[in-house]
């Protein structure tokens, strides 16, 4: 069979490799694979889509292609000019997936540094154009499905990685935040635990209102700024796919909380200026779209803000979570 054009992009450029070593990011928690290469004197970073190493590929069921589709089906290449996603090849080794990435480390924001307003804002603009270039963009192409979103931080994946004997430690920290939730926020508890069993009533209310398709993990870690304005956006694939827009906004302000330079109620405001910004209509469908995905939020993340105890962080995510829940 003959091999794919993008496969022989990536089996070449490996091929002329002036060097490849093991490399362990300072960051990484998955237990993803990674090399560093030297290709023609410029540096670049070879990821591994591996579930046998990756926790996050056995929670999201991914075998280990969806990033690979993401390059091979052209996703990577419509994005908008202002993200950079930093690959520039994608294939498989054997049947788990590889993606080549320029070495962008330097464009990275520095870890715990707060985002500038400048940051920040950029960010949130450059995730609305991402959202707009995508509006009313359906899966056709096997990416993460809506339901094993909500599923990915669950207490089933925490137990089945226990069981495995993983090493990896965000499962032991999430079987700690559940653990603890009912006991710090009996309320949140009451409303996102039967979703963490069946999320289908979250599923069947997102499924009314735009979707678009969202990389998944707008973390720190992921996101760096080029000179001239662009955000690098790292790490495709392990939640991207089709979904509301709102699941990218409320994902940030969650695992960002720390680093922001406006309140999360004001965030939400700029992007969806944002976004109207260019040309998309939000009336008729955001107040539920944002309390719906604000809600799923905490199905997926309620174990780590039980673990921050209680305070303004929890509250301010109990009352949205309530009102998510009157939509469904």
């Amino acid at each position: 069979m003959t091999r794919p054009e993008s496969a022989t992009l990536l089996h070449d450029l490996l091929d002329a490799a002036d060097s490849r070593e093991p490399w362990e990011p300072e960051d990484t928690k998955s237990g993803a694979r990674f090399e560093r290469t030297v290709i023609d004197g410029e540096r670049y970073v070879l990821k591994y889509q591996d579930p046998r190493d990756d926790w996050l590929l056995r929670a999201t069921g991914d075998p280990g292609v969806r990033y690979v589709r993401l390059w091979e089906y052209g996703l990577l290449k419509r994005l908008p000019d202002v993200v950079d996603p930093a690959v520039i090849a994608a294939a498989f080794d054997g049947i788990v997936g590889m993606i080549l990435l320029r070495d962008v480390t330097d464009q990275l924001l520095t870890p715990g540094e707060p985002f500038s307003l400048e940051q920040h804002a950029r960010f949130l603009a450059n995730m609305a154009a991402m959202h707009a270039a995508f509006w009313g963009w359906h899966d056709d192409v096997g990416l993460t499905p809506l339901d094993t979103r909500y599923r990915i931080f669950s207490p089933a994946v925490a137990e089945a990685e226990a069981v495995r004997g993983s090493s990896a430690i965000v499962p032991k920290v999430m079987a700690d935040g559940w653990g603890r939730l009912p006991v710090v926020s009996p309320s949140l508890a009451e409303l996102v635990m039967p979703l963490l069993g069946d999320p289908a009533p979250l599923i069947a209310a997102l499924d009314e209102v735009p979707h678009t398709l969202v990389h998944g993990d707008w973390k720190a870690a992921n996101i760096g700024s080029h000179p001239d304005g662009r955000s690098v956006l790292l790490d495709f694939g392990e939640a991207s796919g089709e979904a509301s827009p709102i699941a990218d906004l409320s994902w940030y302000l969650a695992l960002n909380s720390d680093l922001l330079p406006e309140t999360k109620d004001e965030a939400i405001s700029t992007y969806r200026a944002a976004l109207e910004g260019l040309g998309i209509d939000t009336g008729g469908w955001w107040d539920r779209a944002v309390a719906l995905e604000m809600l799923g939020t905490m199905v997926q993340f309620g174990w780590e803000k039980a673990l921050g105890g209680l305070g303004p962080e929890l509250t301010w995510w109990e009352a949205w979570a309530a009102f998510g829940a009157t939509w469904l």
